[in-house]
């Protein structure tokens, strides 16, 4: 199945009609030279790289033109294998708000393929009937940010400036195609009855499912980039607080609700795995020892996992609570004195692997740093267009590549 994705490139804030109020983008210091953080695609030796450097800060230019667009398409398709079943449209800046977004979906719909749009706020459909415009040209599935179902709302903590058109078109591309909403949540602004009614109107409109996420307002949520706090003052869920509202919500409602970070109500993910002995059984044995250094929110599930399959070594829960998103001042506050020879750090971690061992070895000490697998769940996100097999199987598949590397590096 080959999948082609349609970067339109772009800016936040500055290429989806104004920061919203929440996002994870502003207050971002505009750097020239900013510091790289070091991460899996950068050379042994050398720390930082594109990525690392700018594309975690979605520091790019604005909008490609549309003719630059069209030819990496056409690119693309040249060295593609296998007939194309599905196009993705993606960008630092949102889709609805691209110049020459109809020409774009003109040119991609002669191409008669499912098209998929990845992210929208929809801030850039004035006019309802662009939900009839996006379906005559193959859309089938699309991730809709709304924030709430009360217009006021949005147009006050998105910028919308017509947000009862957007909310429209989203009513309307419910009743065709696969949508998908989804909204930050900010307590006492979105959450709690105004919450209660977004969800009920969302399942109304027939929406497949919709994706709650817990606004993040401190460095250890994962503001690593220097911008925190994004709305000063805002009050914030625990984790666990946030959980328990999503389990209650889908408890309710036809459509799936899952949340970030917690969780899957359905499924059971992430780490799904933990309530599956039978399954965690059939894992490799763990023979030797090593320390897996992760998020806050991911230690408890991982020892319980690895523990199962005879670990004897202790997983380290840093401050920060995303695995993916510690960096080199997360190791820096580990306690040395009960880390192993051999430390497994997550794969996405923006941490180089040089400085790590550097840090993890201050104590005289000198340790080994292996960088473990990319997932080893799958995320809200990613569960919500998955089965609970499928879902078990990128567990089994990831924890038996990390008993692979304690096996193979430990002690």
């Amino acid at each position: 199945m080959a999948h082609l994705t349609v970067d339109i490139g772009g800016s936040p804030g500055t290429d989806c009609r104004g920061f919203c109020k929440y996002c994870y983008f502003k207050r971002l210091k505009k750097e020239e030279s900013p510091e790289a953080f070091g991460c899996k695609y950068c050379l042994p030796f050398s720390k930082g790289c594109e990525y690392c450097t700018n594309g975690v800060r979605e520091k790019y230019e604005g909008f490609k033109d549309l003719k630059d667009v069209a030819d990496d398409i056409l690119a693309n398709l040249q060295i593609m294998d296998g007939d194309l079943e599905r196009i993705t449209i993606s960008g630092g800046g949102d889709p609805s708000c691209y110049p020459e977004f109809k020409d774009l979906m003109e040119i991609l719909g002669s191409m008669q393929v499912p098209l998929h749009i990845g992210y929208t706020s929809g801030k850039g459909f004035d006019e309802p009937e662009m939900a009839d415009f996006l379906v005559e040209n193959g859309l089938t599935e699309i991730s809709f940010t709304i924030f709430a179902s009360d217009p006021k709302l949005r147009a006050d903590y998105m910028g919308d400036p017509t947000p009862e058109a957007s909310l429209e078109v989203f009513k309307r591309l419910c009743k065709k195609i696969d949508v998908y909403a989804a909204a930050v949540v900010l307590p006492g602004v979105n959450d709690g009855e105004i919450l209660e009614e977004t969800c009920r109107w969302v399942d109304e409109c027939g929406a497949k499912g919709m994706i709650l996420m817990r606004f993040a307002n401190r460095e250890d949520q994962g503001l690593i980039l220097g911008n925190a706090p994004i709305i000063k003052g805002q009050r914030l869920h625990t984790v666990r607080e946030f959980g328990k509202i999503v389990a209650r919500l889908n408890s309710k409602y036809n459509m799936k609700i899952n949340g970030t970070p917690l969780g899957d109500p359905e499924i059971g993910s992430p780490f799904a795995l933990t309530d599956e002995p039978e399954l965690v059984e059939k894992l490799p044995k763990v023979t030797k020892k090593a320390t897996i250094i992760t998020g806050s929110i991911a230690a408890r599930a991982i020892q319980k996992i690895l523990d199962g399959c005879g670990n004897e070594s202790w997983v380290v829960g840093t401050k920060k609570e995303i695995a993916c998103l510690m960096t080199i001042d997360d190791l820096r506050e580990v306690d040395l004195s009960r880390v192993e020879n051999t430390v497994i750090i997550p794969g996405r971690a923006f941490v180089h692997e040089k400085e790590a061992c550097e840090v993890l070895s201050a104590d005289g000490v000198s340790r080994v740093v292996i960088r473990g697998p990319d997932m080893l769940t799958a995320d809200a996100e990613t569960s919500m267009g998955m089965t609970k097999n499928e879902v078990l199987q990128m567990e089994m598949d990831g924890f038996a590549e990390l008993i692979r590397l304690i096996n193979m590096y430990g002690n």
